[in-house]
């Protein structure tokens, strides 16, 4: 998991002033709104007895924990602890990690890390949100599989003739080989764009528009956001009509993502439509899902010679070079597994290879 970023982590119209909670990065977040409606972020964890807040309930600008009532203003400070005599002091350890947060293109942004301010990768532009003529629809999709490998999926142009050829794919499928592209680096991002052949399956409200193409080859734009966002953008050749893919894949721990994603378009953009183009999104991705999810390693080698490469993985290439630089920064951090629990120092995996020998020699004995 990357630190210092900012993470896409939930649909801004699901948060509401009950708390939720929200489990991300191997670890557990509590979103709420106060009664101004700012949405704040906290450590979905009492420190008293490790009760889950976001059972808890909102009370104007505080949360209060619904174990022993502990209240905790949105800075994590607390302020109550009702069990106390008035004299008691309240301890200096009982509060909350708390989260910067922004709303942005209908999702709550979480940074996670401690950048200040002005030093913040920042949150990547999506302009056509905001811009008249444009239609959004919003979906999401779980994924046994690690964020790496769903994200630089996302990103993978070559494999759209195979997966996906009874969809996107399908008017390419005689014809897969990639021409050689450019990578347009950014300091955290990286983008290419190549022609590619239009699909000849299309049917639904689509088919009458997009069949004016008259095959010809349209434009794909793939880019990538440190650490887990992907865009994609199709720009048909007549009409100036265009597709914007924009996808959060968020990091619920080392073995499950959450892509939740945003589908725009500038055509037929009256909300009879809706419908079908979230349907064609979630098509295209549960076509992936069990090809990604039988991946190995689990994870994106973090050495480019750990993997095969060819001249049309350069996308894919920028992608884990610029992972590989957060790492080399010190921005990487392992899973949040306990150590405490277990004698002189070990990990939880020196403690289980230890109980596997013990086991085996039992067996020998």
């Amino acid at each position: 998991m990357l630190t210092n970023f900012w993470y896409a982590c939930e649909f801004s119209s699901t948060i509401k002033n009950k708390p939720k909670q929200l489990t991300m990065l191997n670890q557990e977040f509590v979103l709420y709104r106060n009664s101004q409606g700012k949405v704040f972020a906290l450590l979905d964890r009492c420190p008293h007895r490790g009760a889950s807040l976001s059972n808890g309930w909102v009370e104007g600008d505080c949360i209060r924990c619904p174990y022993h009532g502990w209240k905790y203003q949105a800075d994590g400070t607390c302020i109550e602890i009702p069990a106390n005599q008035p004299s008691v002091p309240i301890p200096k350890k009982a509060r909350l990690n708390t989260y910067p947060v922004q709303e942005k293109y209908g999702f709550i942004w979480l940074f996670w890390g401690d950048l200040p301010e002005k030093e913040r990768p920042p949150i990547p532009s999506l302009p056509e949100f905001d811009t008249l003529g444009w239609r959004s629809v919003y979906g999401e999709l779980q994924w046994n599989a690690h964020y790496t490998r769903v994200l630089e999926n996302a990103i993978d142009i070559s494999h759209v003739p195979f997966i996906h050829h009874n969809s996107i794919g399908s008017g390419i499928t005689q014809q897969p080989s990639i021409e050689e592209y450019d990578v347009r680096l950014g300091e955290w991002s990286a983008s290419a764009t190549i022609t590619a052949n239009q699909p000849k399956k299309i049917k639904g409200f689509w088919k009458t528009i997009l069949n004016k193409q008259n095959s010809r080859p349209l434009k794909v734009t793939l880019s990538f956001f440190m650490p887990s966002i992907s865009r994609l953008e199709f720009d048909f050749p007549i009409g100036d009509f265009r597709i914007i893919l924009f996808i959060a894949h968020i990091p619920i721990d080392d073995n499950t993502t959450l892509t939740k994603w945003i589908v725009l378009r500038n055509f037929i953009t009256l909300p009879f439509a809706d419908q079908d183009a979230r349907k064609r999104a979630l098509k295209t991705m549960l076509e992936d899902k069990p090809i990604i999810e039988s991946q190995i390693p689990k994870v994106v080698p973090n050495h480019l010679a750990d993997e095969l490469h060819v001249p049309s993985d350069n996308l894919s290439i920028a992608y884990r070079k610029l992972r590989k630089k957060c790492l080399d920064m010190g921005w990487g951090k392992e899973s949040d597994v306990p150590t405490q629990d277990y004698a002189d120092g070990q990990t939880s995996t020196d403690f289980l290879y230890q109980r596997i020998h013990e086991i085996a020699t039992l067996g020998n004995s």
